[in-house]
């Protein structure tokens, strides 16, 4: 005699799965919040400044590839363009506030996005990321070329300015904190598309993209809105990053840039919402540590060795192994 199934059993359990991971992803915001606000006590704000710019930029990447399944090799355009146009918009315009530099930087990347989206989309796999890294080195030979950037020499002494004219963002430890509040919300805002019906469409897209057009979906609408989301929050990444460093550099638009955030995604985990930005953390400081050393010409020769052993070996990324770890011992 065969034992019935309750759906309201399963239902009932399913819920307290969901709120069971939803608590244990506040404590762990929460931790990590409270890590974030007293870190400048003991570390360089100007260095973690710089790991959440490039969290936020792998965050970002993160919400395409791990949540999407499209593999971008041209994202390192948002993120020039968004520093280049805060860049220059602080730089002629003295009048010009901080907060709406960065929100046209954040806008023109949004703008671009939609056009690179616009013309790759109906492409998959090798060729969609071969035609992201195409445009992509047109925006970088324009950025070469244009005089408004400064061309090889980029923009320098862009000024930080005043948050709402009130706070002095020359202040470091000021510049921080306004940092880390964008962050936290760019960061949040992924969490709540990745939570949401949208973003388990997305996820449904990676999945089984055939199946998804079957139920109706039109996958190439629902691609599109998270590649232009993906670019805005790049290029809210990279105005916030010329902010900083008061510069704005070809660095920012070299393919090299868009290897770099792939790198970080992988290695931190895709399709995880803290991977990105342990991967971001983590490249950061090593890049930093070889720089100061004897190995500071091997740089990127050791992030390419790594980047082949995570694709061989460490597929899930460090976050992702850490979760396997738990689900297998803990539960």
């Amino acid at each position: 005699m065969s034992n019935s199934v309750n759906p309201a059993d399963i239902h009932k359990t399913m819920l307290d799965q969901q709120k069971s991971e939803h608590r244990r992803r506040l404590i762990l915001n929460l931790v990590l919040l409270a890590l974030l606000m007293v870190a400048p006590m003991v570390m360089y704000p100007v260095f973690l400044m710089k790991i959440l710019c490039f969290a936020l930029f792998a965050v970002a990447f993160n919400l395409l590839l791990g949540f999407t399944g499209l593999l971008s090799f041209g994202h390192a355009a948002f993120l020039a363009s968004g520093a280049y146009t805060t860049g220059y918009l602080l730089t002629t315009f003295s009048g010009l506030s901080t907060e709406l530099g960065i929100i046209a930087g954040t806008l023109v990347a949004t703008l671009l996005g939609l056009g690179f989206a616009l013309v790759a989309i109906r492409r998959q796999g090798i060729y969609f990321a071969m035609i992201t890294l195409a445009l992509s080195q047109l925006v970088f030979f324009f950025f070469v070329q244009s005089s408004f950037t400064g061309g090889e020499d980029g923009l320098h002494g862009i000024p930080r300015g005043q948050f709402l004219g009130l706070i002095d963002l020359n202040d470091n430890l000021n510049m921080y904190y306004f940092v880390l509040a964008v962050f936290l919300a760019g960061y949040l805002l992924v969490q709540r598309i990745v939570d949401s019906p949208y973003g388990q469409v997305l996820k449904a897209i990676k999945q089984n993209e055939p199946r998804a057009i079957s139920l109706g979906y039109n996958v190439n609408r629902y691609k599109i809105i998270a590649f232009v989301i993906s670019a805005g929050l790049a290029g809210l990444a990279g105005s916030m990053k010329t902010v900083v460093f008061q510069l704005a550099s070809l660095n920012d638009a070299h393919w090299h840039m868009s290897g770099e955030v792939i790198l970080m995604t992988l290695l931190g985990g895709t399709g995880t919402l803290l991977g990105p930005v342990v991967g971001a953390a983590f490249v950061v400081n090593l890049e930093y540590q070889l720089s100061q050393g004897p190995l500071a010409d091997w740089v990127d020769a050791i992030l390419g060795t790594i980047f082949v052993l995570t694709v061989l070996m460490f597929q899930s990324g460090i976050v992702g192994q850490v979760q396997k770890f738990m689900k297998k011992n803990i539960g």
